[in-house]
């Protein structure tokens, strides 16, 4: 395999302008996802079935249907009426994060319902309401639990953030593709994204694990 080494030369730039977008996607859509799935968990574990319903259905769709179904979706069913035209990478963070909150909320929930139960019934007996409780004792507690699988959905984020290249969101895999389709050369573009995407997920795994083991040893 000869690779050529002037074609990577040129499209250096790009590539680290689209490994930037790529983490700043990631980022946007872990942080809005995490939000949004704290209380979609919550309103999962509403006893009341009515209120729970449309949380299970919203996780149902999300989990449900292909990451690239929804970014096309949403980039031309969503973002036009809204903005009045397509943009790219509003599409991209929306669709990222609806499909991170989905995960995000079931990870919350199992982290929630793992806390014993005499955890709350401590807390509410010192004077706290239910909200109270949940803040200042039980999500404390749940977080550390919490802390592998949200990192791992970080990693899978990251990954997945690959699929904005179908709506020309310029990341990384957008400028492999047109390094690709420019020279005809699938080596170069391809194994230089995927080194690219290793690098982030393997450095971000490592920083988890030292802040997984450090927690527990608090």
């Amino acid at each position: 395999m000869d690779i050529q080494w002037d074609i990577l030369a040129e499209y250096a730039p790009y590539f680290a302008k689209g490994t930037l977008l790529t983490i700043g996607l990631s980022l946007a859509g872990i942080l809005i996802g995490c939000i949004l799935g704290l209380f979609i968990g919550l309103g999962k574990m509403v006893r009341n079935k009515f209120i729970a319903f449309p949380f299970n259905c919203y996780i149902a769709f999300f989990r449900g249907t292909p990451l690239m179904v929804q970014i096309l979706l949403i980039h031309f069913g969503v973002i036009p009426p809204i903005l009045g035209t397509t943009n790219a990478i509003v599409a991209a963070i929306v669709a990222l994060s609806l499909n991170s909150a989905a995960y995000v909320s079931e990870i919350f929930r199992a982290g929630i319902q793992s806390i014993d139960k005499g955890q709350m019934e401590a807390a509410r007996s010192l004077g706290m309401n239910h909200v109270q409780a949940m803040r200042f004792a039980i999500l404390p507690q749940a977080f550390k639990r919490m802390i592998p699988p949200l990192g791992n959905e970080f990693v899978v984020l990251i990954k997945d953030s690959s699929l904005a290249a179908i709506i020309a969101a310029p990341e990384l895999m957008y400028w492999g593709r047109a390094m690709q389709g420019q020279y005809y050369r699938p080596w170069e573009p391809y194994i230089t994204a995927a080194l690219i995407y290793f690098v982030l997920t393997f450095s971000l795994s490592l920083l988890l694990s030292r802040l997984e083991r450090r927690l527990t040893t608090e």
